[in-house]
Parts: C-alpha cells; sequence; structure tokens
C-alpha cells in the first residue's frame, strides 16, 4: 500500500511540474500535501507496531465527535470522508466530496466561525462524515451551505474577510481526515481531474491531458528501466 502511494506522489508530482494554469497547480498541491500526510501517518503506524504489542479493546480511544450543537445518534457510525479536494475565491471556500448517491435532506450541517461539521446519512447503506475542527481562517456560518450533484457534493464557506487562505487547516491544527482503508486514496484524485477536464474550457484540457501523457511516459521508462 506504501509504495504505490509513493507512486501515485511522485505520478502527482510530475502532473504539478507539467501545469500551468494556478487553479490546476493549486488542485494538486493539495492533493500532494495529502498523500504526504498519508504516508507520514502510515510511516509512524508502521514504526508504532515494530515497537509495540498491539492495544486491547480497553486501550482503544473511542472517537469524539467535533460537534458540540448538532444533535448525535449513538447508534449511528461514520466513515470519514478521507479524500477531498477544495479551490477557493476572494469571498469564499468550495470543498469537493465525491460521494454518489446523496440526498440533500439526509444532510446534517453545524457551521461555526472556526470549523464545520458535515454529516451524509445513508449513501448507499452508509453514513460519511466530513469535518474540519479548526479552520484557517474564520467563515460566517448563517451563509455556508450545502449544494449536491450528481456525483460530488459542494461545502461552500463564506470567508468572514476577503483574501487567500494559505491552507484549509489552521497551522495550530493539521487535524486532518484518517485514511480510510476501504476507499483508495487517489479515487479522490482521479475523480477531481475528471470534473475538471469535463468542465474546464479547451486550454485546461490540453493542459491536464498533456500533464497525464508526459506522467505515464515518465512512469512507463522507468518500468523498462527495472527490466534492463
Amino acid at each position: 500500500m506504501a509504495e504505490e502511494l509513493a507512486l501515485d506522489l511522485e505520478e502527482l508530482r510530475q502532473l504539478h511540474s507539467s501545469a500551468k494554469r494556478p487553479r490546476i497547480l493549486s488542485l494538486i498541491s493539495s492533493e500532494i500535501r495529502s498523500l504526504e500526510k498519508i504516508l507520514q501517518l502510515q510511516a509512524s503506524k508502521e514504526d508504532g507496531n515494530a515497537a509495540a504489542p498491539p492495544p486491547t479493546a480497553s486501550q482503544i480511544p473511542t472517537p469524539i465527535s467535533t460537534s458540540v450543537k448538532a444533535p448525535i445518534n449513538p447508534a449511528l457510525n461514520y466513515v470519514s470522508v478521507s479524500s477531498f479536494s477544495w479551490d477557493q475565491d476572494m469571498d469564499k471556500v468550495k470543498i469537493y466530496v465525491f460521494l454518489e448517491g446523496v440526498e440533500q435532506e439526509k444532510i446534517q450541517t453545524d457551521f461555526k466561525p472556526l470549523s464545520f461539521d458535515v454529516k451524509f446519512h445513508d449513501v448507499k447503506g452508509k453514513n460519511y462524515r466530513c469535518a474540519v475542527p479548526k479552520l484557517n481562517k474564520e467563515i460566517v456560518p448563517e451563509k455556508c451551505k450545502v449544494v449536491v450533484k450528481p456525483t460530488r457534493v459542494i461545502i461552500s464557506l463564506f470567508k468572514a474577510s476577503k483574501g487567500d487562505w494559505p491552507d484549509l487547516y489552521s497551522k495550530e491544527d493539521k487535524l486532518k481526515p484518517n485514511l480510510d482503508k476501504e476507499q483508495d486514496p487517489m479515487a479522490g484524485i482521479m475523480d477531481l481531474m475528471k470534473n475538471m477536464y469535463e468542465e474546464g474550457d479547451d486550454e485546461m484540457k490540453r493542459t491536464i491531458a498533456k500533464a497525464w501523457t508526459d506522467a505515464r511516459s515518465v512512469k512507463a521508462e522507468d518500468a523498462l528501466k527495472s527490466y534492463r
């Protein structure tokens, strides 16, 4: 798994070096940071497993909800959204969650000045959750909204003050979603690139197509070298 993630990260870096448009560079950079964090977490977990015996049931901590006001049914289990993308302009931040089968009336939201917690209930038999416990800067909770599309959900966070955010997460709290073993970390990236290609203009389509072609050519060349 770690080896596959490392190859995915290498290919994303190839894409980043080939891309030119600022929006594409920002999106790819966000995914690169996410994969780097996942690899770091896996490396730390492997080191911990090698040095210590497996924990007993009493030693496993109970997950703590980041929501305070929103009522939570203790009988429900949630799958953390492990892969999502985000973009921004001067007024708002948009978070793209790639889930199919989401119903608007089955969404529970909890927006606060420095955090958000969005839950998607009964999505093909599962409950999903996308939350950031501490955002980089303040938002206006009453203006934030969630829009459901056929293949994705868009969470719009309206900034309390105009400007560019260097990151979605606060520097003091880089608590990002954990990797879900049942999901492919590259699935969200592939959906993102597909969405960008379908909705982009001709120049964006040419850029994405060229970046993928160049990256795959380098990967194929490396594979051939291993047989020599």
